[in-house]
């Protein structure tokens, strides 16, 4: 296989092409398009499986994670897919596909379009491809509408402009595109049992610990016979933060680090978004926190609320975070990742009538096991060495991916050709 750079390139509504390429709209491939089964009742543990828009992984559908809906033959025989099938999320994550390779008795949901393409025009892997690019994305994006419930339907997917190589070609260009993907599938399976891993052994080390051998029943659970029961408010200082007036331009912009909830996800905060001033400082409940502070996300859109974070610096918060400081029985990292592991139960503490909150005082309230210091520092050793696997890994998925997204824009335009030797 050999690389060559197209020197005749033509220029078209889509972008610059080579000239022997056409230009089409899915449409114009399209032989048939089906929108998905619709239904209000409740999953089974027989019948026959839903694609739902997350069993859509482009390029796969999992089969593994579908439910099972026990609905009449005669209802559900338009919505079964075939071998070769596109399915096409058109709402939530507009864009997102599957193409079923597996005879397995399926039908889709509402929410997905399935699609029969000219395989002997364009390549269903090579469209797959084209989905994922950015100029497909923006065309997909564009065409959206609705107010509450955002979506696209068949007619806007089948106006999408499209490069069209010779066939031969676009089959070249998948196979090239797939190695990458490969590479990225395979850190995506290292991160994926790392994270196994890690929740696992943070289950197993924050309620057995090390080496015990006696166990005693507590509020929280059994825990280990030298453990102790304590809660947050006992071993902790804890406070809040706020937000100056954001009318006054002048409280904002300075050297001061300020802290909001959506910059807290499990991480060690180095910098901030936003920056006070003193005059910001002063004229708000914002106040300085040290370094190594615990930072928990109060309240905030979507899974934000329970997180915590660690300070790198020295930071103010804003009202929607709290900053836990111990007072010498707790190490710090400790808490870290008991707060990880009781992500969920914290959560289901939330109080409000309209959007549930955590508070300072649900914080403070918080039964917390305790075992000694040299422990707790044991705990986080082990710990931290996945989390230090997990970012290195995170950073080699990263990188392939920006070397994908640059192949892509070479590739999928022709401006990088490739011919079999």
């Amino acid at each position: 296989m050999t690389f060559y750079k197209e020197v005749c390139l033509k220029e078209t509504s889509v972008d610059r092409i080579p000239e022997d390429w056409g230009i089409a709209k899915l449409g114009d491939v399209t032989l048939d398009h089906k929108q998905g089964f619709y239904t209000n009742q409740s999953y089974s543990s027989s019948g026959i499986r839903l694609v739902r828009i997350t069993d859509l992984l482009n390029p796969e559908v999992s089969y593994e994670t579908m439910p099972f809906l026990n609905v009449d033959d005669k209802t559900i025989e338009q919505f079964k897919v075939n071998v070769g099938d596109f399915l096409i999320a058109r709402s939530g994550a507009i864009g997102r596909y599957g193409i079923v390779t597996k005879d397995v008795p399926c039908i889709f949901g509402s929410y997905i379009i399935r699609f029969r393409f000219n395989t002997s025009r364009v390549d269903n892997y090579f469209l797959g491809q084209l989905f994922q690019s950015t100029y497909v994305n923006r065309q997909l994006l564009s065409k959206k509408h609705g107010a509450t419930n955002i979506n696209i339907n068949a007619e806007n997917i089948k106006s999408v402009k499209i490069p069209l190589p010779p066939i031969d070609e676009q089959r070249r260009i998948v196979g090239v595109l797939g190695i990458v993907d490969s590479a990225i599938g395979l850190v995506d399976r290292v991160i994926w049992k790392t994270e196994r891993l890690k929740k696992g052994l943070m289950q197993k080390l924050l309620t057995k610990g090390m080496g015990h051998k006696e166990y005693k029943d507590t509020p929280i659970g059994k825990i280990p016979k030298e453990w102790e029961v304590t809660n947050i408010d006992e071993e902790c200082l804890v406070g809040t933060g706020g937000t100056p007036s954001r009318s006054n331009p002048q409280y904002f912009g300075g050297n001061v680090f300020w802290v909001k909830s959506t910059e807290v996800n499990y991480n060690i905060i180095t910098k901030t978004e936003e920056t006070l001033t003193e005059s910001g400082m002063q004229n708000s409940n914002a106040k300085m926190h040290p370094k190594g502070s615990l930072i928990v996300a109060l309240y905030g859109q979507g899974i934000t609320r329970g997180k915590c974070a660690i300070l790198g610096i020295d930071a103010a918060i804003n009202q929607a975070c709290a900053a836990i400081q111990s007072k010498g029985r707790i190490y710090i990292p400790y808490l870290f990742y008991w707060f990880q592991n009781s992500y969920t139960h914290i959560r289901r503490l939330s109080q409000g009538a309209n959007q549930a909150n955590l508070n300072m005082e649900i914080i403070r309230s918080l039964k917390i096991p305790l075992p000694s210091i040299p422990e707790q520092q044991k705990m986080v050793e082990i710990l931290s060495t996945l989390d230090e696997k997990l970012e290195l890994e995170t950073k080699e998925k990263a990188r392939l991916e920006k070397i994908k997204v640059g192949l892509m824009d070479l590739l999928l335009t022709g401006k990088i050709r490739v011919k079999v030797d």
